[in-house]
């Protein structure tokens, strides 16, 4: 088969199942940071990394969920969507984040996966997760590229040509067209800024309990964090799917 046929063809699966796939990279990094704490029990039972290293990986999570809102935000309806069966794009946006960079939601995801990834304190796996990173959503970028090239042609072309894909050129700036909607955010971004927190949660459960051989939540703040945002996300989801409280025209 043709190299751009199969990237083709494994851009769209993998863009079917882009949801589903990094999850296999968070057991990986999960099974990794379980086996650090372990190694460090060995040594002496105290916490495995500091508050601060741990703050750290949030605020480089929270600065990838911060890219998704300032670009979903100001985007119209069916564009910058979670959606995986089908691609959609009834425009082209090109202003705002996208003035910067062509895929400014997977600069997103990379820094909010980033910032879990970095909890293992592991280099290697990092590297690893940065590396199968790129690989995994190249092609899902290629693919979808293809698709709006073929809905737009010259239009695309022409911005594809001046806008970089992955690292943004600030220095293109283009104030976004549509205000920002804090309704579309909230309706589609419920969902990762509740994993981030959520995750923490996990992490820490596990090495806590690796370290001490209980759970009592000794770094109380991580479960605040993680119930509040579950709270919030099935607030969000109540709102979204059983009332208008969330929609916006046009977005």
């Amino acid at each position: 088969m043709e190299l751009i046929k199969e990237f083709d063809k494994q851009g769209n699966w993998l863009f079917k199942y882009r949801g589903i796939l990094p999850l296999i990279i968070l057991m990986v990094g999960l099974a990794v940071y379980a086996y650090m704490v372990w190694q460090k029990s060995q040594e002496v039972a105290t916490q495995y990394s500091s508050d601060a290293y741990q703050f750290l990986c949030l605020a480089v999570a929270l600065f990838g969920q911060l890219i998704r809102i300032l670009t979903v935000g100001f985007t119209p309806k069916n564009t910058s969507g979670r959606n995986t069966a089908t691609q959609v794009a009834d425009t082209l946006n090109t202003s705002g984040m996208y003035s910067v960079v062509r895929h400014p939601l997977y600069v997103g995801n990379f820094f909010m996966w980033l910032g879990v990834a970095m909890l293992t304190q592991h280099l290697w796996f990092i590297v690893a997760f940065v590396l199968m990173y790129w690989m995994y959503y190249e092609r899902i970028m290629y693919t979808e590229e293809q698709f709006i090239e073929g809905k737009f042609g010259e239009a695309f072309r022409k911005w594809a040509r001046q806008t970089p894909a992955i690292i943004p050129y600030f220095g293109q700036w283009k104030n976004p067209n549509l205000e920002f909607s804090l309704k579309k955010v909230l309706r589609q971004e419920k969902n990762g800024f509740a994993a981030i927190f959520l995750l923490f949660l996990l992490f820490d459960v596990v090495g806590e309990y690796i370290l001490f051989g209980n759970i009592a939540f000794r770094n109380s703040h991580w479960l605040i964090l993680g119930v509040a945002s579950g709270v919030l996300y099935f607030i969000l989801k109540f709102l979204k799917n059983n009332t208008k409280v969330l929609q916006a025209e046009g977005r």
